[in-house]
């Protein structure tokens, strides 16, 4: 083998390592923020703050119901639009926004995102 060669090697090593790890960083990250969700919360959090707007069993509201979003939506996805609606909404395909940026602690956040997650098993992208 020339040096080259073991060059191109040693570099595509190092690519696929430093691959892994960020896949493994994402992951452990991601894990994090399910762990620590706490549905019980998440569920107080929507009662509070989206009930009014926004139901659960397939009943009126100004925004979709959730069992909707839960269908359709990945958890990464309702927590930035929750977090920054006025940013958000034309990448869900409305073309207005009426949701308030809401002054919801970041925890509670994760909870309600993980709420509304838990209201479909079954998701959209899950179809074959």
């Amino acid at each position: 083998m020339d040096f080259k060669t073991k060059v191109e090697l040693t570099l595509d090593l190092l690519y696929t390592r430093k691959i892994m790890k960020n896949k493994i960083l994402i992951i452990l990250l991601l894990t994090g923020v399910t762990l620590s969700a706490n549905i019980d919360n998440g569920k107080d959090v929507y009662a509070q703050n989206c009930a009014n707007c926004h139901s659960v069993n397939m009943g009126t509201g100004m925004g979709p119901d959730f069992n909707m979003v839960s269908y359709t939506r990945k958890k990464e996805n309702i927590f930035k639009y929750i977090i920054s609606p006025s940013t958000m909404y034309r990448k869900f395909g409305y073309s207005s926004n009426a949701m308030p940026r809401l002054p919801i602690p970041p925890q509670d956040v994760d909870d309600v995102v993980e709420y509304i997650d838990s209201l479909q098993p079954f998701k959209i992208w899950m179809k074959k």
